[in-house]
């Protein structure tokens, strides 16, 4: 665990900043209770999301699935066509927190695990992430979390060292690699957690 109190932080943006759920969108697009439960257990899955979050071009990295699951072949398509309706705008208290920061002096960035494409769609409509110094998007990159060569990127674009650094993430396996990698990893759960967490880190928080 680095020594020196942090000076930068870094968000992951789905499910930290940005209100993302794939259920928001899919419950409309699959009414039934049954066949929902499937898709969400069986398409949606961590091979599914891992081809996604490296891909520039949404639409040619779901193919496989929809030649895996033809039956579901509308639903999959839909996913990517009305991936805007998965984002239900950003997280109010943890917005709040990046512009604290950001206001406080402390440079803030954005590490997200994100298909390039769908990404730039929704951008415009996430204004929290003007505040920040810089954003590495695994899907305009081609790596993605827990890549340690992710937390390399991100350090480098930004010009600060790891153990300068706080990352936040929702996700427990991506907030254990960023300590591994020599950042403090925050597991995200709750916006009065983290806020917590960050200020006995010294940050003003």
């Amino acid at each position: 665990m680095p020594s020196q109190p942090p000076t930068i932080v870094v968000f992951d943006l789905g499910g930290v900043i940005v209100d993302w759920n794939p259920r928001y969108l899919l419950e409309k697009v699959i009414p039934e209770p049954v066949r929902l439960d499937r898709f969400l257990r069986d398409v949606l899955s961590t091979p599914f999301f891992h081809v996604l979050d490296k891909a520039r071009d949404s639409r040619a990295a779901v193919a496989p699935a929809i030649a895996a699951f033809p039956e579901f072949a509308a639903e999959i398509a839909a996913y990517v066509d009305r991936f805007p309706e998965t984002i239900l705008g950003e997280i109010a208290p943890m917005a709040a927190l990046a512009l604290r920061l950001r206001d406080a002096g402390v440079p803030i960035y954005g590490l997200t695990n994100w298909a390039g494409d769908t990404y730039d769609r929704c951008r415009p409509h996430l204004p929290t992430l003007d505040a920040m110094r810089d954003i590495v998007v695994s899907g305009h990159e081609g790596i993605a979390k827990p890549d340690p060569a992710i937390f390399r990127l991100s350090c480098a674009r930004g010009g600060f060292a790891a153990a300068d650094a706080v990352f936040i993430d929702d996700n427990r396996v991506n907030a254990e690699a960023a300590s591994a990698f020599g950042m403090r990893g925050v597991h995200h759960r709750a916006p009065d957690a983290t806020i917590a967490a960050l200020r006995a880190l010294g940050l003003p928080a």
